[in-house]
């Protein structure tokens, strides 16, 4: 059985930094994407950012210069180093694994 556990999120005020971390059990995430998405109340889900298995990544708009979206294949684990945090990054992030994703760990970005 896979299990994904996000982590990492927590309350930074507005132009902080974070590091989330999604570690994947049951599951070898060495030939597959890693993906980040999140999602606000009210809103729709969004990507953040994925990383394929040969390390080529995409950014939604907003997270590009500022997300940084890395993977340990050794730990089975994948990374979101968010920098310059906005109150509107606030949201819910799940990470995912082929068809698999966790139970989100939750951002606040507020002063």
């Amino acid at each position: 059985q896979v299990h994904i556990v996000e982590s990492g999120g927590g309350l930074v005020q507005p132009g902080g930094s974070l590091r989330l971390s999604c570690v994947v059990s049951g599951s070898n995430i060495t030939q597959y994407a890693m993906g980040w998405y999140r999602q606000a109340p009210e809103r729709q889900r969004e990507l953040v950012a994925d990383i394929t298995s040969t390390g080529s990544t995409t950014y939604g708009d907003f997270a590009k210069g500022r997300f940084t979206i890395s993977r340990d294949n050794a730990k089975n684990t994948a990374f979101l180093q968010m920098n310059s945090l906005k109150p509107e990054d606030t949201a819910v992030y799940y990470c995912q694994h082929k068809w698999y994703k966790g139970q989100g760990t939750q951002v606040n970005v507020s002063s």
